[in-house]
Order: C-alpha cells, then sequence, then structure tokens
C-alpha cells in the first residue's frame, strides 16, 4: 500500500518541522553516522557484494548464531515481500490491527488472507501468523512467555513476527539467538527505526538455517546498496546501543500522552514503546492531519487505514518535549475552530 503508510511529507508543500507520523525519533544525533556514509561514498562508483555476505557473516558472529540464519535487506519492508515470495500460494492469518504491507506482500504472491485479533482467534488452518510485536499502530508488546507457549502449541503454523520496534521497548521480546532455535520462527528487524534513517533502506531477517534456505534465494542480486551495508557494519561498531537514553525517552512518551489523556478530547491506548494510538471523541483524523499540516507545519500519521481502526484514529511518535507540547497546543486550536 503505496500511499498509506507515515511519513508522508512528500505530500506537502508546506514546510514540515516537526514529524510525530513516523515511529523513529528525530532527536537523534547522526553526525557520526554521516561522516561514515560520506566517506564510504567512493565506493558508489563500484558494485557492492551482490548478497552482503561479509554483512551477514559479522552480524552472525555478533548474535552468535550460524551465518545462514541472518539475510539483510533492503529495509524490513523487502524482508516482508522475500517471505510471502517465499510461501507463496500460503494460508496466511495477520494479527489486527497492524502494518498493511503484510497482508499486502501475502495477497501479491497469492496467499489466502484472513485477520484475527486474539490469541484464540488464529485460524486452526493458518500456514503462517504474521504478527508485529511491538506492535504498530498500538504500540503493545506481547507477553513473552505467552507468546512463546502460543508458537510452542503450534508447530505446523510459520510464525513471521516483525521486531522493528524491539529497541524501544523494556518489555522482553525473543533474541535472535532464541528464535534461530525455533523451527518456526522468524524475525524481522530494522535499523531504519533503530537509528532513525528511513531514506537509507538497511533491515535483516534471521530465523533457523532451514527457513532461510527458503527465503534467502528470493533476494534479487544488489538489493542491499553499499552505504545500506556500511551503516549495518556502522550498527555492529556500535553494538547495536540506541544512540539515547531509553528509559528517559520511554518517561517522556508517558508524560506526552498524560497531556494527551488530560485534555479530555481523546481516548489514548496504553503503549510499550515510544509511539502510542490515539482516537478522537470528536471530529475526523484526516481533518486534524491536515490541519496541522497546513497551520503548524506538524505531521501526525491518520491511522484510519489500518484493518479494525475508524476515521478517527492516528498514531503519534513522541519526539522533544517542546514539540509535544507544541502539538498539543495545536491541537486545541483546532479543536477551537467554529
Amino acid at each position: 500500500m503505496i500511499n498509506g503508510h507515515g511519513d508522508d511529507l512528500y505530500r506537502y508543500t508546506t514546510p514540515i518541522t516537526s514529524n510525530f507520523s513516523s515511529n523513529v525519533f528525530c532527536g537523534i544525533d547522526h553526525s557520526v553516522l554521516f561522516q561514515r556514509l560520506a566517506d564510504a561514498l567512493p565506493r558508489l562508483c563500484s558494485y557492492p557484494e551482490p548478497e552482503p555476505a561479509s554483512l551477514e557473516s559479522a552480524l552472525a558472529a555478533f548474535f552468535r548464531v550460524p551465518a545462514d540464519s541472518v539475510c539483510f535487506t533492503n529495509g524490513a519492508t523487502e524482508a516482508i515481500y522475500l517471505i510471502a515470495q517465499a510461501f507463496r500460494g500460503r494460508k496466511s492469518a495477520v494479527w489486527m490491527p497492524t502494518f498493511s504491507e503484510y497482508a499486502d506482500a501475502c495477497r501479491l504472491h497469492g496467499h489466502r488472507v484472513s485477520s484475527f485479533y486474539t490469541y484464540e482467534g488464529l485460524p486452526s488452518d493458518a500456514d503462517i501468523a504474521w504478527l508485529c510485536n511491538p506492535n504498530n499502530p498500538t504500540g503493545e508488546a506481547r507477553d513473552h512467555a505467552r507468546l512463546r507457549d502460543w508458537i510452542t502449541s503450534h508447530p505446523h503454523t510459520l510464525f513471521v513476527i516483525d521486531q522493528s520496534y524491539e529497541a524501544f521497548t523494556l518489555k522482553r521480546l525473543f533474541s535472535i539467538e532464541e528464535a534461530a532455535r525455533m523451527p518456526n520462527v522468524v524475525l524481522i528487524h530494522s535499523l531504519t527505526k533503530h537509528f532513525a534513517i528511513p531514506g537509507l533502506r538497511a533491515g535483516y531477517l534471521t530465523a533457523c538455517t532451514e527457513v532461510m534456505r527458503l527465503i534467502r534465494p528470493q533476494r534479487m542480486p544488489w538489493s542491499v546498496n553499499a552505504l545500506a551495508v556500511e551503516a549495518g557494519f556502522y550498527a555492529l561498531d556500535e553494538k547495536f546501543a540506541l544512540p539515547f537514553d531509553l528509559e528517559a525517552y520511554l518517561r517522556l512518551k508517558d508524560e506526552f500522552a498524560d497531556d494527551w489523556r488530560r485534555t479530555g478530547l481523546a481516548d489514548v491506548w496504553d503503549s510499550d514503546t515510544h509511539f502510542f494510538l490515539l482516537r478522537l471523541r470528536s471530529g475526523k483524523a484526516s481533518a486534524l492531519k491536515d490541519f496541522l499540516a497546513r497551520r503548524h507545519g506538524i505531521l501526525i500519521r491518520d491511522a484510519s487505514n489500518f484493518e479494525g481502526l475508524d476515521a478517527a484514529c492516528f498514531r503519534l511518535a513522541t519526539q522533544r518535549r517542546e514539540e509535544n507540547r507544541a502539538l498539543i497546543g495545536a491541537f486545541m486550536e483546532w479543536m477551537a475552530e467554529p
């Protein structure tokens, strides 16, 4: 769904100065990474490896898994489509509401797609179950023990778990080493989110070697460019440390969400990560989004196109305190308009 995502900044002629619409933190200092990428620019004059095997081997060593358990991709989105392609024509069930690309990728590759909303709702005949953890757009991180028991009790279902936001929660999630020992789990990871570099497109898949042997051949040669590979090595050198204080950031998110609750004008979902879902008690999210972009240069995510949500729903990724407060002030201005 090309036109259904957040961070559609390119659609606006009005300058956007605060971007809450994509689940990245805009307060990261990129200077070290940018200098490293600048130093790597001469590599653009040569082809990179057809498959980024050097990076994959380094990642596997870092995570203590077999080299064949890691597949670096052109962002998490390519990873989603590779999985759907590898298991084309299967029956896929998607835990909703969530990111639209799981269902879109499956339909593109001939899957029969159904939706479910609870652990108990998983169709008994599903070949593949897709879920996001922490989930986009709700921010919920599902209980690790219950999730593992659920997966273990369905040994004939492949569970694709998108952990793109794994660095932004304090809740326990599947580790790469743990999941690589499970025969029916694939994890999706995102450097895009981790280092706030959505324009670069860098992600990776991890799974047991048997499952990965089915997925890896679907990847096109040279799908990962030289700068994305360099970003992968940068992440390794940084030992995947977040470039900011996560606990402080999550406290800021809680403050931001509480400020919204105090307005009494929107319902706020509880979230285990840095973004959260809201529902207007009056009005449409699309109208609010248009007002904020035109009048204040603020971009939010209209969440009405997530299956299971309605026209009043929107999503916010926490930014700096002054930006958060400016957004609420602009929202109150919108509510006061006749």
